[in-house]
């Protein structure tokens, strides 16, 4: 990945945050005939002794990815995060010189490391029921009404669950690195990231109010 020094992320905590706010991953791998990539829901479990992690999803059984992605060489998993275009007009500099154009804003995490891939029913039950746990806990939060309580696998008749199990495998990812890219204005003065962050504020859309906090934030010292 194409990163300059001003873009670059590498605060552990920061890297995590994103992936557990966007944890739906696009996985790419090789096999015998080239690069294979698919998107696949992700859990990030954090080193306590600050090196990257490690990852770990399910695909499906009928997914080839797993009897065929080479295990000697690194995989890329790529979260990604807000995203948004820039129009030159936000800047205040535009009415100074002219000497602007548009831009593309975006966040975005990369992580790599040997996959393993796991096909093991207790595993798999362990692993479900602790993303299920993680995902609807996060849902039930924010949800009221009659779907405010939270789902558990336990829910669900034991021989379906049983049957759902035989149905995928488990991917875990011991990462050798993970590294982000957050292009949010910070090579522009104070005043245009300014005024970046005003235009965004006006544009409809989740990734737009996203990129105008990452954006206002991006001159706040660390």
């Amino acid at each position: 990945m194409y990163l300059p020094a001003h873009f670059a992320e590498s605060r552990p905590e920061v890297l995590q945050r994103l992936v557990r706010d966007h944890p739906f991953g696009l996985l790419v791998t090789q096999d015998a005939n080239g690069i294979i990539a698919n998107s696949v829901p992700f859990f990030l479990d954090a080193d306590p002794a600050g090196g990257p992690g490690v990852l770990r999803a399910h695909v499906a059984r009928a997914n080839p990815v797993w009897r065929e992605a080479r295990s000697d060489v690194d995989s890329l998993v790529v979260f990604q995060g807000a995203q948004t275009y820039v129009s030159p007009v936000w800047y205040p500099s535009k009415a100074e010189h002219g000497k602007v154009v548009p831009t593309w804003n975006y966040i975005i995490v990369q992580a790599r490391g040997k996959p393993r891939f796991i096909d093991d029913a207790a595993w798999l039950h362990a692993f479900v029921t602790r993303l299920t746990d993680a995902h609807e806990a996060a849902r039930a939060g924010r949800a009221t009404g009659y779907a405010a309580a939270p789902w558990s696998v336990s829910d669900a008749p034991a021989d379906y669950v049983d049957s759902m199990l035989r149905a995928i495998v488990g991917v875990e990812i011991v990462l050798g690195s993970i590294v982000g890219k957050w292009k949010v204005s910070q090579n522009r003065s104070a005043a245009d990231r300014a005024g970046v962050a005003r235009g965004l504020g006006e544009v409809a859309g989740d990734d737009a109010a996203a990129m105008a906090r990452e954006v206002r934030d991006s001159g706040t010292p660390s």
